[in-house]
């Protein structure tokens, strides 16, 4: 893949240490384009290919001060951290059941010829843009089903922003079908985050967490040593008692060492499903999933978002990385700076 853009960007590059601002960086070789915010590594949009992983992600995520937020395996284990669930990695937006196609679960790690997995690959990119107050960058992507026959196709933004004490990151995703799709209600979806190991819950037993296939997932109890999460939600609901809750924003609180640290995911008014549901568990899995109603209302209440051929669905999610405690009325304030985006 050869970028337009490659010789402006690397000249850019080169002066990311000295330069204040938003820069992005391609890096062809490794498959990914970097991200520093005042010359420091925030983040990178990684896109290896279904070989290593079934998605785009960003990963890692840092604070302004450095300090990983996001798990580091199974890409750069880190002592000590919990090996479940291998299609966790950084920050991504998939679905389980897309015509029955799962793209949640996908890995190189599961048997295709078992289960009926999609995959999404990247398919390019189409702006970069650094800048002194933000930096922009879209990409595409397409969601393939079994065959590798052509789904959905994908454009997402996103917006990166920071200043001495937070991050943040705006993702819009426009996906499109170019065949009619069903989005089932089902439990795995579809923003989320896998954190590092300090911002778990500290776990007081062993656990199993069950796919749509039946298949057990064990996550054992470990040593809670320095283990300081705790979710809260924008209605008040906190712990482990937030899954299945509806709330415009949850925020994940702890300390990685001595730096205290906030993970803040917020909806958008505009989004389906609005305010979405939080599928977020103790053991580090932090998602937003507005299109398993069925399933977090026990049946209650009933969505199963379908797209007509030609059709598209526009989600928008903003996270914030505080190096600090975040009030409800902070967090509010945010949130109203985020309902007034338009796009």
């Amino acid at each position: 893949m050869k970028f337009p853009f490659l010789v402006g960007a690397l000249a850019l590059s080169s002066l990311a240490i000295a330069q204040k601002g938003v820069v992005l960086t391609p890096n062809e070789t490794e498959k990914k384009v970097e991200v520093t915010i005042d010359g420091k590594p925030f983040t990178s949009y990684f896109y290896p290919g279904p070989d290593v992983l079934k998605k785009a992600v960003l990963y890692p995520l840092l604070t302004a001060q450095g300090t990983e937020i996001t798990r580091g395996w199974p890409i750069k284990p880190r002592t000590g951290e919990r090996v479940d669930h291998p299609h966790h990695v950084g920050m991504w937006l998939n679905y389980e059941s897309v015509n029955a196609h799962d793209f949640w679960n996908n890995s190189t790690k599961v048997d295709h010829a078992k289960h009926t997995y999609g995959t999404i690959v990247h398919t390019g990119i189409t702006k970069m843009k650094s800048g002194k107050n933000e930096g922009t960058l879209t990409v595409t992507a397409d969601w393939l089903d079994k065959n590798g026959g052509l789904m959905l196709t994908e454009t997402t933004t996103y917006i990166f922003k920071g200043d001495a004490t937070t991050r943040t990151v705006d993702r819009i995703t426009t996906l499109t079908a170019k065949t009619e799709v069903v989005f089932k209600d089902v439990k795995d979806g579809m923003f989320a985050i896998r954190v590092a190991r300090q911002l778990e819950h500290p776990s007081t037993g062993p656990s199993e967490f069950t796919d749509a296939y039946g298949v057990v997932t064990k996550v054992a109890t470990m040593d809670n040593t320095g283990i300081t999460g705790n979710y809260r939600t924008s209605e008040g609901v906190e712990g482990d008692n937030v899954w299945s809750t509806r709330g415009r924003w949850c925020n994940l609180r702890g300390k990685i060492g001595d730096e205290t640290i906030n993970v803040v995911i917020l909806d958008h008014p505009k989004n389906v499903g609005y305010p979405t549901y939080w599928h977020a568990r103790g053991y580090g899995l932090f998602a937003a999933n507005p299109l398993g109603q069925a399933i977090f209302s026990k049946g209650k209440e009933t969505l199963n978002l379908t797209l007509k051929k030609g059709e598209s669905t526009t989600f928008r999610y903003r996270t914030v990385i505080a190096s600090k405690n975040l009030s409800d009325g902070d967090i509010n304030k945010i949130a109203a700076d985020f309902d007034s985006v338009r796009r």
